[in-house]
């Protein structure tokens, strides 16, 4: 009677598939908020105003504040808005960037490629400055994105002016007060911005577009 056949050794090692896919490249988001947090410090500490002041005025703490100032957190559009109101400015005053020194311009004309953007990645929101970027403007015009269910979230917010929009590409869910509408391409709307609100885009295969116009009442 034969023996079996040895069976052959398999050699240890690392299992043969296919090769692994390189780690995707971290986004270009984080350089945003590194961009915008350093806008609020700077305009902080041109109000000469301590983290613990800003802190006491809008409810956020010490840590949030420093950890948005240093990009470390990124801000949703109501935290945003309440700092702006600190700080005296607009919203439009937290784009990342300064004023254009395109002396072409006049302070009139915003190019195409010249536009500032705020893209609130977290919330799938992006605001692009189409009207000349300035701390002192009281009057700004924005192109909002909002990606399917980009949302400012379920609180309620507040802040400084009126505010009005046209509806461009797709629908947007907003709620003022306790009402809330859909609107869908075409549609307008206009509110005073101290009235509680939040907004929304409620597709879950489409963007929105919103050309928007804030209005504060002071500024600087």
């Amino acid at each position: 009677m034969r023996k079996p056949a040895p069976k052959a050794k398999v050699k240890a090692g690392k299992a043969k598939g296919k090769p692994r896919t390189k780690a995707a490249a971290r986004p270009a988001e984080p350089a945003m908020d590194l961009a915008v947090g350093r806008r609020i410090r700077d305009l902080r500490r041109e109000h000469r105003l301590s983290l613990e002041t800003i802190a006491a005025r809008t409810d956020l703490s010490i840590g949030f504040l420093s950890q948005i100032e240093r990009g470390l957190s990124s801000p949703s559009l109501r935290v945003l808005a309440t700092l702006a109101d600190v700080l005296g400015v607009g919203i439009a005053a937290l784009f990342g960037s300064r004023p254009s020194d395109d002396a072409a311009s006049g302070g009139v004309v915003t190019r195409q490629l010249q536009r500032a953007e705020l893209k609130l990645w977290r919330t799938g929101i992006s605001k692009q400055l189409l009207s000349p970027a300035g701390t002192e403007n009281r009057l700004n015009l924005f192109l909002v994105h909002m990606e399917p269910g980009g949302n400012t979230g379920d609180e309620l917010y507040t802040h400084d002016g009126e505010e009005a929009g046209l509806v461009l590409e797709g629908e947007m869910t907003l709620t003022v007060d306790t009402e809330t509408w859909t609107l869908k391409q075409g549609d307008s709307f206009r509110f005073a911005s101290r009235r509680p609100h939040r907004f929304s885009n409620p597709a879950v295969d489409a963007k929105a577009v919103v050309l928007w116009v804030n209005c504060v009442t002071a500024a600087g």
